[in-house]
């Protein structure tokens, strides 16, 4: 028995990763499919060491469905790490199902014969590569146009970088220092794991 494991991602700690649950529960509905779990984090897509992404990993049983809203949700990687992440989901035979490649569709159902869902594993292997070429395209562009403009800013004296959250981070420390868990940090404050990083290595420099 397959199971379908439900992923959502966000890049940043102001964006909600959780934005599209309903939607991505929806399309699951009208299929008859059951979320057996949900993984949901704010990371760069562009990374491939996501904690949710590798939990579900770990978790996932052979011919269990990945079901993400984009492409882009589960991969905004280089070449390589595409790759990967790619023979990580081909070594327990996961099924990736988007919600915005229809071909995909088909790998939620059984109800196919053998030859048909072979055809369509491959024209969907073929269309996901495409997209996450796109999908990395789009952030190395926007990572370009964002630098040049920084560069201009700091050139005419105007860019002074995203204000910090001293507030937040202080609640940030006081959880560290208390012992909490870096997992049950997120949960309570919503931040990725490298803005909890980044506080602790602070704080053990001031110590």
């Amino acid at each position: 028995m397959c199971y379908v494991r439900a992923y959502l991602r966000a890049s940043t700690d102001e964006q909600d990763a959780s934005r599209a649950r309903d939607q991505v529960q929806a399309f699951a509905a009208e299929r008859g499919l059951t979320i057996v779990a949900w993984y949901v984090e704010n990371e760069s897509g562009a990374k491939l060491a996501r904690p949710e992404l590798f939990r579900l990993l770990a978790d996932a049983c052979y011919g269990d469905i990945v079901l993400v809203e984009q492409v882009d949700r589960l991969s905004r990687l280089t070449a390589s790490d595409w790759e990967a992440l790619k023979a990580d989901l081909a070594a327990k035979r996961l099924r990736v199902v988007a919600l915005d490649l229809p071909t995909s569709w088909l790998m939620a159902t059984s109800a196919a014969d053998e030859f048909t869902v072979r055809m369509f594993e491959a024209i969907n292997g073929m269309l996901l590569d495409m997209l996450a070429a796109v999908a990395r395209k789009d952030y190395d562009d926007r990572r370009r146009r964002q630098a040049q403009g920084q560069a201009k800013a700091k050139a005419e004296g105007l860019y002074k970088g995203r204000p910090e959250d001293t507030e937040r981070n202080a609640g940030i420390a006081s959880m560290i220092a208390a012992g909490q868990s870096w997992s049950s940090i997120q949960a309570a404050t919503g931040c990725s794991r490298a803005t909890i990083s980044k506080i602790a290595k602070r704080a053990k420099q001031a110590a």
